[in-house]
């Protein structure tokens, strides 16, 4: 991304159906890099509306702390791994403290997206 400052941090939040799924998903991301922390939230209730039913269900928000530039890859990741059919994906961008920024830089390890592939005909 451009114009991204040293001290620029993403947070992006998305909700599972249970703690396992949470702490499944915030273990891969660290592990692969992609996040510098993930927090779990547990007891929410969400409300919403999926294939023309209200819907009240028990969640856990996963709040991803990470670099601007690793927001592809997530989103990426979350194609593979999220649980959900639609995925939560609310990215924040947000200005950390220097040192809270430098400890981001050097946990997320940004490496080169895969070239868009074109469908065979």
């Amino acid at each position: 991304m451009e114009n991204c400052k040293e001290t620029d941090i993403l947070a992006i939040t998305t909700t599972v159906a249970s703690r396992a799924d949470g702490e499944r998903l915030a273990r891969e991301l660290v592990e692969r890099r992609l996040a510098a922390c993930v927090q779990l939230d547990d007891g929410l209730t969400s409300f919403y509306r999926w294939k023309g039913e209200l819907c009240a269900e028990s969640e856990v928000r996963l709040v991803i702390k990470t670099l601007p530039q690793a927001r592809a890859s997530i989103e990426a990741f979350f194609r593979e791994q999220h649980p959900y059919d639609v995925p939560q994906f609310l990215a924040v961008p947000m200005s950390a403290s220097d040192a809270y920024a430098q400890w981001a830089r050097e946990q997320v390890v940004l490496t080169a997206a895969a070239p868009a592939q074109t469908p065979a005909r």
